[in-house]
C-alpha cells in the first residue's frame, strides 16, 4: 500500500462519534470499510484505499464477500487489514443465524432470507447447499454439496438424498447463487429441483422449495409453482 502515513485521530474521532450516536445508518459504505480498516492500518489514511476497494470488487456487500487471497491480491492488503474486513461479515452472518437458529424455518421465513442474501449474494462462483430440517422444520444441519455450475449439479442428487437420511431430514430447502446477480431460475436449476423431490417423496421427505440468490433479489421455485 502506497498511502502516506497520516495523523487521521481526529477525523476518525468523528467517525466513532457518529457511529456510536447514529448507529449502523450513520456511516456511508466507503465509511464503514475505512473505519475497519483503520482498526488494522492505525497510522495511515485509509480513506482513499476503502473507496478504492469498493470500486474494484463492484460494492460494499461483494467487498465483504471477496475471498482473501483477492483482497490480498487485488487490494494489496496485510493479513490484519483482510481479517478486519472479515470478521464485519462474519459477525453479521452470526446475528442473522441467530434469528433461524432452533426455530421453526418455514414459519421464519424473512429471517432466513435475510440470512441466506447476505452469505450468497455476492458470492463470486456458485454453490449449491442443503438445509435439512427435522419433524418440526427446524433446522438440522446447512451444508455445501457442491460449487460451480449447477448444469452439473443432479449428478449430486443420489448424494443428496442420501444424506438427508443420514440426518434422519423430513424436509429439505436447495439453495444456491447466482453470481450474475440474476435470480431467475434456469432449466438446469429446476429440473434438479424436480429430480430431489422425486427422489425424496417416497422416503417421506419433502422439498419445501429451492432458493435462487441473487444480489439483485430471490427467487422461491415454489412460489412460481416449479416444485
Amino acid at each position: 500500500m502506497t498511502d502516506a502515513p497520516t495523523d487521521g485521530t481526529g477525523h476518525r474521532a468523528r467517525l466513532r462519534k457518529r457511529l456510536i450516536e447514529g448507529g449502523h445508518d450513520a456511516l456511508l459504505d466507503h465509511e464503514l470499510v475505512e473505519y475497519l480498516l483503520a482498526l488494522a492500518i492505525p497510522r495511515r489514511d485509509t480513506k482513499p484505499l476503502a473507496k478504492r476497494l469498493i470500486g474494484e470488487f463492484g460494492g460494499f456487500g461483494a467487498l465483504l464477500s471477496a475471498e482473501p487471497e483477492a483482497l490480498a491480491r487485488i487490494g494489496g492488503l496485510s493479513d490484519g487489514a483482510v481479517a478486519s474486513l472479515m470478521i464485519a461479515k462474519a459477525s453479521a452472518l452470526r446475528l442473522l443465524a441467530d434469528e433461524i437458529r432452533e426455530k421453526p424455518v418455514l414459519s421464519n421465513w424473512q429471517a432466513l432470507i435475510d440470512y441466506l442474501h447476505a452469505d450468497m449474494a455476492h458470492e463470486p462462483i456458485e454453490r449449491v447447499r442443503v438445509l435439512h430440517l427435522d419433524g418440526k422444520n427446524v433446522l438440522i444441519r446447512d451444508e455445501i454439496v457442491t460449487e460451480g455450475s449447477i448444469d452439473q449439479a443432479a449428478i449430486y442428487v443420489r448424494e443428496i438424498i442420501r444424506r438427508a437420511i443420514d440426518l434422519h431430514a423430513s424436509g429439505l430447502i436447495l439453495v444456491h447463487n447466482h453470481p450474475s446477480g440474476d435470480p431467475a431460475p434456469s432449466r438446469a436449476d429446476i429440473q434438479l429441483t424436480r429430480e430431489v423431490a422425486e427422489a425424496a417423496r417416497p422416503l417421506g421427505i419433502a422439498v419445501h422449495d429451492h432458493l435462487i440468490i441473487g444480489s439483485k433479489g430471490q427467487t422461491s421455485l415454489r412460489s412460481r409453482g416449479l416444485i
